[in-house]
């Protein structure tokens, strides 16, 4: 199946010119999707020294991967406070660690990228839509304090001079984060796992696993055409795991988040944003925007279970757009888009063993994109050097996310978020 069309699609680079499994290999780990966790993992195994085959349903970053916003930072969609309150100060710093350095080692992987990918603008806003400096004040202390971050608090004056809405009450930048063209992203490090002998095959879905016949220590991964007998297998397929395998699949929950393209808008764009940070707002129901090629607004955001035409996605983005802007009314939208992010009910992504040889790196949906790396690096380390790092996410489990009413119920908690969020605003504002 082909790219749907986006930013991303109309921006893509080369692909990685993978064939359709048509035979029968043997390997040491087959890895099951071809978005960014599994690329991911495909390349920290290749590093390792072992032997590594990727089977993807349609093409590499066809999923979330390829749709998402872009954003790349350190950290978690769970608060970080909540987790030093559930696992204890310690525990939660090692966790954050980890994320602090997939961002480290994705940046060492794109130093001799261009522009195809990575934003030359780097640093996130996080703008707040409630009046409560001194909460700003007092969870930007704790994240430089305890998680050796440097974020920079910005007054309601300071941010209302660089975005010119009357939306946000102040907040604080981010300045480690960056800004992807993400399935070029994918796309290169697909290319990187593939130079170092990654072995990866689109159109090729994985439609039954099964125990080995004559060997009851390794599995055998069927697709259309042919099959893969491995060592290991990772289900690294998150919200489109589908029926594969179903503790996996009752475990995540495909939830459909939308992106905006605007036109280019020229001389208009400064009348809103004189500031070349991206920007996420703290609402629970929040938006992220960025400025792309150079004065085009990438903006996203909402949780839905329904499946808008293109038509109407767009209008409903625009709307937002210009509930924070107004002075912008009139533009048009060049192109919007949906895609299944996979979710965990805890809000953290699901790493782990199901059992000796099966692995699973998934429920990597509102995190931002360095959780993937980070994933794909402890299920690596995991397999070809029996490294425990991964055990760390051992509190969060495979939690049971109500299907077949999981969309149903997203999509009403998505409702509660508002409600919750213009409560909070008359209380706070």
């Amino acid at each position: 199946m082909k790219y749907i069309d986006s930013y991303y699609s109309r921006t893509m680079e080369n692909s990685v010119l993978a064939p359709k499994l048509k035979e029968k290999i043997s390997i040491d780990v087959c890895v099951i999707g071809g978005g960014l966790a599994g690329v991911s993992t495909a390349l920290g195994l290749v590093e390792r020294g072992s032997s590594v085959a990727v089977v993807e349903a349609n093409q590499i970053g066809w999923g979330a991967s390829g749709r998402n916003g872009g954003f790349v930072a350190s950290g978690f969609s769970q608060n970080p406070i909540v987790l030093i309150d559930k696992l204890g100060i310690d525990h939660a710093k090692r966790l954050y660690k980890l994320t602090q350095q997939a961002y480290e080692l994705i940046q060492l992987r794109i130093k001799d990228v261009g522009e195809e990918i990575e934003s030359p603008v780097h640093g996130t806003v996080n703008a707040s839509w409630f009046n409560d400096p001194k909460g700003i004040h007092q969870y930007v202390d704790t994240m430089n304090s305890v998680f050796d971050e440097n974020f920079e608090v910005w007054s309601k004056e300071k941010i209302n001079e660089a975005y010119l809405t009357n939306k946000y009450f102040g907040g604080y930048l981010v300045p480690q984060t960056s800004h992807f063209q993400s399935l070029n992203y994918a796309l290169h490090t697909a290319a990187l796992a593939k130079k170092s002998g990654a072995k990866i095959f689109e159109q090729s879905p994985a439609l039954k696993i099964t125990r080995h016949n004559e060997d009851a220590g390794r599995w055998r991964v069927i697709t259309q055409e042919g099959e893969v007998v491995a060592n290991h297998i990772v289900y690294a397929c998150s919200g489109y795991i589908g029926s594969l395998h179903g503790k996996l699949a009752r475990a995540t929950l495909p939830v459909a988040t939308y992106v905006l393209l605007t036109e280019s808008l020229g001389d208009r764009l400064n009348t809103a944003i004189r500031s070349p940070y991206a920007v996420s707002d703290n609402r629970f129901s929040s938006n992220y925007y960025r400025i792309v090629q150079q004065d085009k607004l990438l903006w996203g955001g909402r949780v839905s279970m329904f499946h808008p035409s293109q038509e109407r996605l767009k209008s409903i983005m625009l709307n937002d757009l210009l509930s924070v802007y107004p002075q912008l009314k009139g533009i048009k939208a060049e192109v919007a888009w949906g895609g299944h992010m996979g979710y965990a009910r805890h809000k953290m992504p699901q790493i782990g063993q199901l059992e000796p040889g099966q692995w699973y790196c998934q429920g990597f949906g509102g995190h931002g994109m360095a959780t993937t790396t980070m994933g794909g690096e402890l299920i690596a380390s995991a397999i070809a050097a029996d490294e425990k790092n991964w055990l760390e996410f051992s509190p969060f489990g495979l939690d049971y996310v109500g299907k077949p009413f999981g969309p149903v119920i997203a999509q009403l908690a998505y409702w509660s978020y508002q409600i919750q969020d213009a409560i909070k605003v008359r209380l706070h504002n």
